[in-house]
């Protein structure tokens, strides 16, 4: 039996959002999840606008990840294929932050930030794609991790001399649901000179460390992805690393032959660039590659110097 009841509700309150959405004739869905709802990958066969108005959503498509937040509106085309997932208005336990980073020598307000393709959000497989596949990383002071994300990445890996921030942080990606990159904090970062315990230069110990900590790195993205794509970047990846072990450790050189072919991929012999291909031409390989690892400390050396000399004459004069 239909029924009119009149006054039950006398105030009304409609977000302008769902206003803006109404066409001439018809209606807009408004719909309301529980924190941890899921809605799995689907497709429609109309095209859709979603507008988030209240808490936080975790939505996957074919471009990667994204917590979207009240105001931020999804145009989502007939046939994309995605998935959606309610927050409780958080980042979430296992939503990985990060945040903008720049470095800096001596003087703080030169600091030089330069965004990459990682400053923004991004699913745990399409992040190590990019770091791996464009040669990019974040620096470590830039995360902020949950307690839960990292005791699901495990102790440190001791073994590793060099690189096991980047190995580590692989293991904190693989237990987390996606990255959020939060562009208005940012990380001020003192670059410091050769003498780094990242500087691998001619350690063979190091070197050794750092093969280990790219298998590693192969693996965890495969274990996410086992596809063409991850393949032809993992190849791209020894590829990019290969001058470091050549021609100093050609044994390390043939293990990544070995693990390129079993990628589907083959390795190149290493080219100099020009400044150092025609010492490599004349006198060999080692003096060139010397050359090369030296060159760039004196230059940098130099640098430092005189960013040095301009931090006193800056301190003096903000003392004035």
């Amino acid at each position: 039996m239909t029924q009119i009841i009149a006054g039950t509700k006398t105030e009304f309150s409609i977000d302008p959002a769902i206003l803006e959405l109404l066409p001439a004739q018809g209606s807009v869905e408004l719909q309301r999840d529980a924190s941890g709802k899921v809605h799995h990958f689907h497709t429609h066969p109309v095209d859709e606008i979603l507008v988030i108005i209240q808490g936080a959503l975790k939505f996957d498509w074919e471009g990667g990840t994204r917590i979207c937040r009240p105001g931020d509106t999804i145009m989502l085309p007939a046939g994309t294929l995605h998935q959606s997932e309610a927050l409780d208005g958080g980042a979430g336990k296992r939503i990985l932050l990060s945040s903008a980073w720049g470095w800096f020598m001596y003087r703080p307000h030169r600091t030089n930030f330069v965004p990459t393709a990682l400053w923004c959000d991004l699913s745990p497989v399409e992040w190590l794609l990019r770091k791996m596949g464009q040669n990019l990383h974040m620096q470590t002071a830039t995360w902020l991790v949950s307690r839960e994300l990292t005791e699901a990445a495990g102790p440190w890996n001791t073994q590793l001399l060099v690189n096991n921030d980047g190995e580590y942080f692989c293991r904190v990606l693989l237990g987390s649901d996606s990255t959020r990159f939060i562009p208005e904090a940012r990380v001020f970062y003192r670059m410091s000179d050769f003498g780094r315990v990242s500087y691998i230069g001619r350690s063979e110990p190091k070197m050794e460390a750092l093969f280990l900590s790219m298998q590693l790195h192969i693996r965890y993205l495969l274990s996410l992805e086992d596809t063409e794509r991850v393949r032809t970047t993992c190849v791209k990846y020894l590829q990019d690393w290969l001058h470091t072990f050549y021609p100093e450790r050609l044994d390390i050189v043939k293990q990544a032959e070995q693990l390129a072919a079993t990628l589907g991929g083959r390795l190149e012999v290493p080219r100099l660039s020009w400044k150092y291909a025609w010492i490599q031409k004349g006198f060999g390989w080692p003096l060139a590659k010397r050359a090369q690892i030296l060159t760039p400390q004196c230059k940098w050396s130099m640098i430092r110097s005189w960013d040095k000399a301009l931090s006193r004459f800056d301190n003096r004069s903000l003392a004035s």
